[in-house]
């Protein structure tokens, strides 16, 4: 890791650059894989699915028998903690459920906005070296909070065929019927465009890779809404003398093992923590699994001594992270002066892992600076907006020559004829 001391503000934008996702590249693949699956449907899906991911698939959709047996193979005490978190999951997302308020902006003018769900919604679920059955919960139980009709997930299968076992039990206990043993481009694609055998849906949600990541963005360009841009994950680490080096370390390798794109941070405006946190990551990383993926990610990351927390907290809002741990004195006053990141952690014992799995916070959440103007995903994000106004004769005789010296005002005579005719018809 780049180790930075109180590096000077001008030199800030290239510190914080992210790794390059290389999206650029891959559209021309995209682009050519979505129009063969747009032209082709089942055959481009097979195709593709044999060439990217190793296997002949007759069938896509999950069968209920492979569902019963995938339930049955799961043990009982990952059975529980995908319950626990479920049930936080769900507590947390219901409550962002507001009901319609009628707001009356002038006597006879009544205006109100109604949340309506998203009729079909698709969700995309990364499998390969870390299936994120996880993500799952995060998306199926919103979607199904909102309401939404109809919930299509795809996730791709292993060289047996078979889609992770965890990954169908946690679909099973959200109420998702629609399983598709599709990954990478072409299920972006099937969920997009539809097929014979794949459902199109309205918007598609879920992380991926930068294959996925590509796909996502060039079908939001005309054909279907997605979450948000999404990129390689992301945390920062803000803290001082109070912090532990050793939780810290654990906090950035939580996330440097997601893969070698991903980039970790730690701010703090102590010196000597910075030694004591080198020592642990070197002690932990030693001793992790996928201590090659974690080792490449540390190669993009930084330590960073900025000595004021005005300092600390102007570089963390420039940066806006993906997760923000603070492990400072007066964490709950920092994290409200914090503006931009997309999912925050307070105190000692917050790691960012309890919102990736189970303390009831969404961790579908923007990366790559995108927190600053994207939140993370929640049930409003499966959900649109309608609004409505009531307006009584009353009120249009009130509010009328208003809207008529404004429409006239931009030569609209049609516009203000509408309030016009309705004056003249009371008026008589």
């Amino acid at each position: 890791m780049q180790k930075l001391l109180n590096p000077p503000k001008e030199s800030w934008p290239s510190i914080l650059e992210r790794p390059d996702n290389g999206l650029e590249d891959l559209f021309d693949t995209a682009k050519e894989v979505l129009e063969d699956v747009k032209r082709n449907n089942d055959a481009a899906l097979r195709k593709y699915t044999r060439m990217f991911d190793g296997v002949d698939l007759e069938e896509f959709e999950v069968s209920q028998s492979e569902i019963d047996e995938a339930c049955v193979s799961i043990n009982s005490d990952l059975k529980e903690a995908i319950l626990t978190a479920k049930q936080n999951i769900e507590v947390f997302h219901q409550a962002q459920r507001i009901e319609p308020k009628v707001i009356e902006t002038m006597p006879g003018v009544k205006c109100w906005q109604r949340s309506v769900a998203i009729d079909k919604v698709g969700l995309y679920i990364p499998g390969g070296t870390a299936p994120l059955f996880s993500t799952v919960l995060m998306l199926a139980i919103p979607a199904k909070i909102a309401g939404c009709k109809e919930v299509v997930l795809c996730t791709p299968a292993g060289k047996d065929g078979k889609i992770n076992a965890a990954i169908l039990y946690a679909a099973n206990l959200v109420g998702v019927r629609k399983i598709f043993k599709l990954g990478g481009i072409q299920a972006i694609g099937a969920m997009a465009y539809g097929t014979e055998t794949v459902p199109s849906v309205s918007k598609i949600f879920g992380p991926g890779n930068r294959f996925v990541t590509a796909a996502k963005q060039l079908v939001s360009i005309k054909d279907v809404a997605i979450d948000m841009p999404a990129g390689p994950s992301e945390v920062m680490v803000m803290a001082d003398e109070i912090a532990e080096p050793s939780f810290i370390a654990a906090d950035l390798l939580s996330q440097a093992e997601h893969g070698s794109d991903s980039q970790v941070i730690l701010l703090t405006n102590t010196v000597a923590l910075i030694e004591k946190v080198e020592e642990e990551l070197a002690l932990q990383l030693a001793q992790l699994p996928r201590q090659e993926v974690a080792t490449k990610a540390l190669e993009n990351s930084k330590l960073i001594v900025l000595d004021s927390l005005d300092a600390m907290l102007e570089l963390c809002n420039e940066y806006a992270p993906e997760h923000l741990i603070i492990s400072m004195r007066d964490d709950e006053e920092i994290g409200a002066q914090v503006s931009n990141a997309g999912s925050v952690f307070l105190g000692n014992y917050s790691p960012e892992s309890a919102g990736d799995y189970a303390s009831g916070t969404n961790h579908t959440l923007p990366t790559h600076g995108y927190a600053k103007a994207y939140s993370g995903v929640s049930t409003d994000s499966f959900m649109k907006k309608i609004t409505y106004q009531k307006i009584s004769k009353e009120g249009i005789i009130k509010l009328g020559p208003a809207i008529e010296i404004m429409a006239e005002a931009e030569q609209l005579d049609a516009h203000k004829n509408a309030v016009s005719i309705r004056l003249k018809t009371i008026n008589k």
